[in-house]
């Protein structure tokens, strides 16, 4: 019953992860805490080690899978998250595509880019309450985030220094 249920979960979180896995962020926590597969702190967490991973940003709902239901959970949970929505890319890739110029396209398109933004801004603002429970930690978050928005300093460095942080015993 629980490769159903991660199955369903991130089937439905796959269709709604327009801008990628980052926008469905907050729904997928909510899930995975209503369904008591993990706390706040500890999904924020495990975002942070899908980030810190090579590779795509839907490693997410693979690290939920395992920590749920093991190697089964990880499966299910991977390709309920790249299964719908490539299916759906596959369908719709020509017909998009056949009609570029047309006024509708884009308009849909202008409309998809604030709309995306506000997903992942809600991610982001999830993530911050999640993993921010001291000042020090809401402080570092703060000035990484003004950091990334205003430096050229790659956001790896970032999570190496978060890492050496973490491993000396720091927030």
């Amino acid at each position: 019953m629980i490769l159903l249920t991660l199955a369903l979960l991130f089937a439905e979180l796959s269709i709604l992860a327009i801008g990628g896995v980052a926008s469905t962020l907050p729904a997928m926590a909510r899930a995975v805490v209503a369904h008591h597969w993990l706390t706040p702190a500890q999904f924020a967490a495990l975002f942070g080690v899908a980030q810190s991973s090579p590779g795509p940003n839907m490693l997410i709902s693979t690290l939920i899978g395992l920590h749920v239901a093991g190697l089964p959970g990880a499966a299910v949970a991977t390709l309920g998250m790249i299964g719908p929505s490539s299916t759906l890319t596959v369908l719709v890739s020509g017909a998009w595509h056949r009609f570029r110029e047309a006024r509708w396209r884009r308009i849909v398109q202008a409309a998809i880019t604030p709309i995306t933004g506000g997903m992942v801004l809600a991610a982001a603002t999830f993530l911050i309450r999640a993993a921010d429970h001291n000042w020090r930690l809401a402080l570092i978050s703060g000035a990484v985030t003004i950091l990334t928005l205003r430096s050229k300093i790659h956001p790896l460095a970032f999570l190496a220094i978060g890492a050496g942080l973490g491993l000396v015993g720091f927030g």
